[in-house]
């Protein structure tokens, strides 16, 4: 009687991303199944930018996001992937206040921050270096400008759509300033992935998130669907413009640009003394992988 075959080994891969509509849209199909990796069962994780930032520093996760502020500190660990990112094209992080303030006139003013780490408080210090900040929760920062607990915010994720319904004045869009400086768009988030999980690994899982976050883009409607559970009660029509914002070309391939962006923003950071400074920048290319993913209609 002959022997089953054993069956192939699964390796699970623990997926870390922050929960909103964005990075719900852009893992759709890896979460849904709809695009799958032979051999790789991904388990999906969800917490804020920050608290990924700091669990990065202790390689928690294999793959992960990350600010590309905090990239830097722990390029030793992670290789940043070539797909997955958000950047900013024009438009960012933005400095809110209750009341009118002129967006030159931020130093010395206390303002929110939703981390340390996060690519926002790099843009921030970069623009105006003598703020005084305060860490909390991104999603408590509406609130405790409207409360008046601060006297500004600097507002990531959906905030950016939200502040002018609750009253309250853009000071500085970042993301604008930034590109009005530098000719480039902002890179905000990124995607990256365990160096101890081996080169072909990486490009690997590279190359199924990449699919994954074009199944999204070609199926936009139950994509959307999909990640409006995440959406904190936003209307649809914001979720959608959003989700525009943070899911594009850049997601699927940094492209040239792209790279160019990293570089100088944190160029600017390590000039700044904010960032390590002889840091590799390193992309992780998904080309080239030994086995292809499987995408299901």
């Amino acid at each position: 009687m002959s022997t089953p075959a054993a069956s192939p080994k699964t390796t699970e891969i623990k997926l870390a991303h922050s929960p909103d509509s964005d990075d719900a849209f852009m893992f759709y199909a890896l979460a849904t199944g709809k695009v799958r990796l032979p051999g790789v069962k991904f388990t999906h994780v969800l917490s804020d930018i920050e608290s990924l930032n700091q669990a990065a520093k202790k390689e928690v996760y294999d793959v992960t996001a990350i600010s590309f502020f905090a990239y830097p500190f722990v390029a030793d660990k992670y290789v940043l992937m070539d797909c997955g990112a958000s950047f900013g094209e024009g438009y960012g992080p933005i400095v809110v206040a209750g009341h009118p303030i002129k967006k030159n006139d931020l130093a010395g003013r206390k303002i929110a921050i939703p981390g340390t780490l996060t690519t926002s408080y790099l843009a921030l210090k970069l623009y105006e270096p003598n703020v005084e900040v305060v860490t909390m929760p991104f999603d408590k920062i509406l609130g405790a400008v409207q409360n008046k607990e601060v006297e500004a915010g600097l507002l990531i994720h959906e905030g950016q759509l939200l502040f002018s319904q609750v009253g309250l004045h853009k000071v500085v869009d970042l993301g604008q300033w930034w590109q009005e400086q530098t000719g480039l768009p902002l890179p905000l988030g990124a995607n990256a992935i365990r160096r101890s999980l081996g080169e072909d690994m990486g490009r690997q899982v590279s190359r199924i998130i990449r699919e994954s976050v074009s199944y999204a883009l070609d199926h936009r409607e139950p994509a959307l669907d999909y990640a409006l559970q995440f959406a904190r009660d936003m209307d649809p029509v914001l979720a959608d413009k959003f989700v525009g914002m943070y899911v594009n070309k850049w997601t699927l391939d940094y492209g040239e640009e792209g790279r160019r962006a990293v570089r100088e923003l944190l160029a600017r950071g390590a000039d700044a003394g904010m960032v390590p400074k002889n840091v590799p920048i390193e992309f992780l290319s998904s080309a080239m992988v030994s086995e292809t993913p499987s995408r299901i209609a």
